[in-house]
């Protein structure tokens, strides 16, 4: 179901009305679908960083990225609005169960008829904050200031994801 918002032309208030309006429909879908009588979530948009939207399913709570929203209206409508939806339906059926399991996925596909993606593709270079260059025999890898500062107290160390080595600071003072 696409939207096709016209970002500069839609304030951010207004999008975030829609989505509110897109959350409850999706509630509306599921209750008419499966014959339940599902109430519509608390929707908030006050998620910050990467995030697109997250989900707390025992709050019956759903928080978006306003500045993610404001960026791609139409990809927030047609699968993150669903997605996040989605988990809260997920718990209210079967309970606690893996976030992204077969469960999740089936509604996804065959209630929502959305694509059953675990993360978003958005840009979000407007939204991440400052890196720091770390290294593995990988290559580079960028890391968050809090990974960063964790790093610096002793409070953390981070490996790559494919190799498994730890990465390591190179070229200190060169941010």
């Amino acid at each position: 179901m696409s939207c096709a918002y016209d970002t500069p032309e839609k304030s951010a208030h207004a999008l975030q009305q829609a989505a509110l309006s897109r959350a409850q429909q999706c509630i509306d879908v599921v209750n008419q679908q499966l014959d339940t009588q599902l109430t519509y979530p608390v929707v908030g948009f006050t998620l910050r960083g990467k995030s697109a939207g997250t989900a707390h399913p025992a709050q019956w709570r759903v928080r978006f990225n306003p500045v993610l929203l404001q960026q791609a209206p139409d990809t927030f409508f047609d699968e993150v609005i669903p997605h996040e939806v989605c988990h809260l339906v997920t718990f209210a059926l079967y309970g606690r169960v893996k976030p992204h399991g077969p469960e999740w996925r089936s509604l996804m596909t065959q209630v929502f008829n959305a694509p059953a993606n675990t993360t978003h593709q958005l840009d979000i270079s407007a939204v991440q904050g400052k890196t720091f260059a770390y290294y593995c025999d990988c290559g580079p890898v960028a890391l968050s200031i809090r990974r960063h500062n964790k790093i610096q107290r002793g409070q953390a160390i981070y490996r790559c994801n494919r190799c498994q080595q730890p990465l390591t600071r190179s070229g200190e003072g060169s941010e």
